[in-house]
C-alpha cells in the first residue's frame, strides 16, 4: 500500500524558479510512488491581509501552475483548502488542543508580527489548522523546507497529544525535507534565498518570466570577479547558485559543468544557462496558458474537493466521535 504525502502551498502571486526547483518539480517526482494530496491553502493566504480580487486569481493561478509542471489529476488529488469544509472545523477542534504558549514560539508568529501595533488572531492559531491539513488524510510524509520544520514538530505533538487524550486514530506524519537544490539563492544575493517578496525584480526568476526578462535576470546575476565556472559555495556563492540551477535543469552533473566552461569565463556560460531556463519554462507556461481560463481546470478542481472531501470527512467523523461532540449516530 502507498504511504500518503501531503503538501500545502499558498496563493500568494508569483511562483518561483525555487519554488519549482525545491519543491513542484520534486513533487511531480513524488506522484507515482505515494498517494499524493496538494492543497491550495487559500485559508492560511488570508493571515495578512488580501485583496479579495487578487487572491482569486493566484488560486487558479498557482491550481494551473501545478499541472502545468507535470502534475498529474489521475495520480494525485489537487484542491482548493476552503472547498473542503472539514478542514477548518478540524483546525478548531486541535486549537482546543493546543496551548498559546507552544503557538507564541512559533518562529514564523514572531517574525510576522514583529513590530505590529496588531495582529489578527489567525496568525497565531494558524498552526493548527497546518495540522488538520496534514492529519485529515492519514498522512506518513510531509514535504517541507527548513522553515517550516517547526510547524511540523507541532503537528507531530497535537497528533500524539490528542492521540494520548482522546482516541488513537491520527498518524503521526515524518517530516521530508529535499536535499538537493533545496535552496535556490537569489540572483542579486546568492547569501539569501530566492523569493518574490524581494523588492529587486532582477533577484527572482518566476515560471511565467518570458525569455527577454529571463535572458536579462541570468546576464545580471551577481558573480564574482574571478571569471572562473567552479562549485565553491563559500568563496564562490553566485557562480555556484547558477551552476545549482543549470545542473538541475539541464540533467548534467556540476562536474562536467566546470569541464566544459573551463576556460569560458561567465558570459557564454551565462548565456547558455539563460537558453536552459527559456526551454524548460516554455512548455511549462504553454500548457499554464492553456489552463488557467478552462473548464478543464475546473473539472479538476472539482474532482479534486470531492476526493478529498471523502477522505477528510470521515476523519473529522472520527475526531468528533472521539471528543465526543454532536450526537452519536445509530
Amino acid at each position: 500500500m502507498k504511504k500518503t504525502i501531503f503538501s500545502g502551498i499558498q496563493p500568494s502571486g508569483s511562483v518561483t524558479l525555487g519554488n519549482y526547483i525545491g519543491a513542484m518539480q520534486q513533487f511531480v517526482n513524488l506522484q507515482d510512488d505515494y498517494n499524493c494530496y496538494f492543497c491550495i491553502v487559500d485559508q492560511h493566504a488570508i493571515t495578512v491581509p488580501q485583496d479579495r480580487l487578487t487572491l482569486r486569481k493566484n488560486i487558479r493561478n498557482l491550481a494551473a501552475l501545478y499541472l502545468a509542471v507535470g502534475l498529474d489529476p489521475q495520480k494525485a488529488t489537487l484542491f482548493i483548502q476552503s472547498e473542503v469544509p472539514a478542514h477548518a472545523q478540524a483546525g478548531w477542534m486541535l486549537q482546543c488542543v493546543a496551548y498559546i504558549g507552544e503557538l507564541e514560539r512559533m518562529t514564523q508568529f514572531k517574525d510576522k508580527s514583529a513590530g505590529k501595533e496588531a495582529v489578527v488572531s489567525g496568525l497565531l492559531t494558524y498552526p493548527p489548522l497546518m495540522a488538520a491539513d496534514i492529519l485529515l488524510y492519514g498522512t506518513d510524509v510531509v514535504p517541507v523546507g527548513e522553515d517550516q520544520k517547526q510547524h511540523l514538530e507541532l503537528t507531530r505533538n497535537l497528533a500524539e497529544r490528542f492521540n494520548k487524550k482522546y482516541n488513537d486514530i491520527f498518524t503521526v506524519p515524518d517530516v521530508k525535507i529535499p536535499t538537493v537544490g533545496a535552496r535556490i539563492m537569489s540572483l542579486n544575493d546568492p547569501l539569501k534565498k530566492m523569493s518574490k517578496s524581494d523588492p529587486n525584480q532582477k533577484a527572482f526568476i518566476t515560471l511565467l518570466d518570458d525569455p527577454k526578462q529571463l535572458e536579462k535576470k541570468i546576464k545580471s546575476a551577481v558573480t564574482d570577479s574571478d571569471g572562473i565556472v567552479k562549485y565553491d559555495k563559500q568563496h564562490k556563492p553566485g557562480v555556484s547558485n547558477l551552476l545549482t540551477i543549470y545542473s538541475i535543469l539541464g540533467q548534467v552533473s556540476i562536474a562536467e559543468l566546470e569541464a566544459r566552461y573551463d576556460g569560458k569565463g561567465y558570459g557564454e556560460f551565462k548565456s547558455d544557462l539563460a537558453e536552459v531556463v527559456v526551454s524548460t519554462l516554455k512548455p511549462i507556461q504553454d500548457r499554464y496558458y492553456e489552463l488557467v481560463e478552462s473548464e478543464e481546470l475546473d473539472r479538476i478542481l472539482d474532482e479534486g474537493a470531492e476526493r478529498a472531501d471523502k477522505t477528510a470527512s470521515k476523519m473529522l467523523k472520527k475526531m468528533e466521535n472521539a471528543m465526543g461532540l454532536g450526537r452519536k449516530r445509530r
